[in-house]
C-alpha cells in the first residue's frame, strides 16, 4: 500500500470542476492583479475570523516581516519567539534589522510560557508566538506578560486557520497575525500565498501601501515599498476553499483520532487535543514524538508510506543562526523534541484502511525492534 504524506493530485481530482471555474472566471475578467476576486476573499477572510482588516499577501514570510515592520519593530529591537519553527519566523525578524531571542518550548512544541519572563530584557520590543502544527498558544498567559511589560504580541499563525482559543480565531489577540498559504497547509493556494489580520487601522493603512510598491494612486507613491501582491487567481482559489475549511479540519481530525485508536505502541506520543471550553486545533500536521525516529522513517519508507520531520534541527542550532551565540543544550526540551518529532500523514484523502496500515506497521517495527 502507498500513502503520500500529502496529495495535491487527489486533492485537485476533488476539487477539479471548481477549480477551473476559479480560472474561468478569472481570466474572463481579465483582471490578474488587485482584481475584485482579492478584495472579495480579503473580505471573506475579515468575516471568518472577525477581525477588522485582511491584507492577501504573496507568502506567510510576508506577512510575518509586514507585521513586524508596520507595528514598529526595527534596528536593536529584540523580538522573542520559539525555538521550534520554519526559519522564516526568525528571517521576518533579522529581515527587518531586529534581533530574534530564542526561547524554551514546552512538550507540545509551543512556547513555554512559565520560562518566558526570563527572556526580557531592555530591548525587548516584541514576542511572537507560533501557533505550531495549528494548536494555539497560551495565548491568555502570553497577553498577561506583554501587558505587563508593555511589548507588542505579533502572532505567527501561519498554521492556525481554522483554529481557536477559548472561542477566539488563532491570530485575533495580536497587533497583526500573519498567516501562510502553502500548499502543505489546510487553506492553501496554488502555490505561494499569504495573508495578514489586524484590527489596527494604520497597521492595515501601512502594509496595504507597502505590498504595493508604496503607491497610493498611480502617480501617487507615497514610501518605496515592495510587490508582494496575492494574484488575483489565487484569491479566488482560496475563497473557494475556504468554504470547505472546516470540513477539511474535522477529517483530518478523525484522521488523528483513528491513529489514537490503533497505535498501539505505547512509546509513541501523539498530540492531545486541546479541550479549554471553544478551544481547537487546525490539524495542520500530526506531529508524534517517537524514539529511534530515523529508523521508523526509513522503515515506514520502506513500507511506501511517505512521513516529514518537523524539523530535525531547532532554530537555535541552525547555521544561520549561530551568529547569535547560543549552543547545544540552550534548549533541552527543543533540542528533544527535534530528534523525536515525526509528522504523520493525516490528509483529508486518507482512508482509515491507510490509517490502520500505518499504524500497524508502526505498531509491528516497535514490537520487533524494542
Amino acid at each position: 500500500m502507498k500513502v503520500k504524506f500529502v496529495d495535491l493530485k487527489q486533492r485537485y481530482e476533488e476539487e477539479k470542476v471548481e477549480l477551473l471555474e476559479c480560472v474561468d472566471k478569472t481570466l474572463k475578467k481579465g483582471m490578474l492583479i488587485l482584481g475584485d476576486g482579492l478584495r472579495d476573499f480579503e473580505e471573506e477572510v475579515e468575516s471568518y475570523t472577525g477581525t477588522r482588516h485582511c491584507i492577501g499577501l504573496n507568502s506567510g514570510t510576508d506577512a510575518l516581516m509586514m507585521a513586524l515592520w508596520s507595528c514598529g519593530i526595527t534596528k536593536d529591537d529584540e523580538v522573542i519567539h520559539p525555538a521550534i519553527s520554519f526559519i522564516a519566523t526568525t528571517g521576518a525578524i533579522v529581515h527587518v534589522g531586529a534581533t530574534p531571542i530564542f526561547a524554551e518550548v514546552d512538550i507540545d512544541g509551543l512556547i513555554d510560557t512559565d520560562k518566558l519572563e526570563t527572556k526580557i530584557t531592555q530591548k525587548t520590543k516584541a514576542i511572537m508566538p507560533v501557533h505550531w502544527a495549528g494548536r494555539i498558544c497560551n495565548m491568555s498567559k502570553i497577553i498577561e506578560i506583554c501587558e505587563k511589560y508593555k511589548l507588542v504580541l505579533i502572532e505567527d499563525s501561519a498554521q492556525a486557520m481554522g483554529a481557536y482559543y477559548g472561542g477566539t480565531h488563532g491570530g485575533r489577540f495580536g497587533k497583526a497575525s500573519a498567516f501562510s498559504c502553502h500548499p502543505l497547509k489546510n487553506l492553501n493556494a496554488l502555490g505561494d500565498g499569504g495573508f495578514l489580520i489586524t484590527d489596527d487601522d494604520e497597521v492595515a493603512k501601512k502594509v496595504r501601501l507597502y505590498r504595493n510598491h508604496g503607491i497610493e494612486s498611480r502617480d501617487n507613491v507615497t514610501m518605496f515599498g515592495v510587490n508582494s501582491r496575492l494574484d488575483t487567481l489565487n484569491a479566488e482559489v482560496l475563497k473557494f476553499r475556504l468554504k470547505r475549511l472546516e470540513s477539511i479540519i474535522e477529517r483530518r481530525r478523525l484522521n488523528v483520532g483513528l491513529y489514537k485508536k490503533y497505535i498501539k505502541a505505547s512509546c509513541v506520543c501523539l498530540p492531545e487535543e486541546n479541550t479549554k471550553a471553544g478551544t481547537s486545533d487546525a490539524h495542520v500536521m500530526c506531529l508524534a514524538q517517537v524514539p529511534d525516529r530515523d529508523s521508523l522513517k526509513n522503515y515506514l519508507s520502506k513500507n511506501g508510506i511517505e512521513t516529514m520531520i518537523y524539523y530535525g534541527t531547532p532554530l537555535h542550532l541552525q547555521k544561520a543562526t549561530l551568529k547569535f551565540g547560543y549552543k547545544k543544550g540552550d534548549f533541552p526540551v527543543a533540542e528533544e523534541i527535534c530528534e523525536k518529532v515525526l509528522a504523520l500523514p493525516i490528509h483529508q484523502h486518507l482512508t482509515e484502511d491507510q490509517i490502520y496500515y500505518v499504524a500497524d506497521k508502526i505498531n509491528k517495527f516497535y514490537s520487533s525492534s524494542h
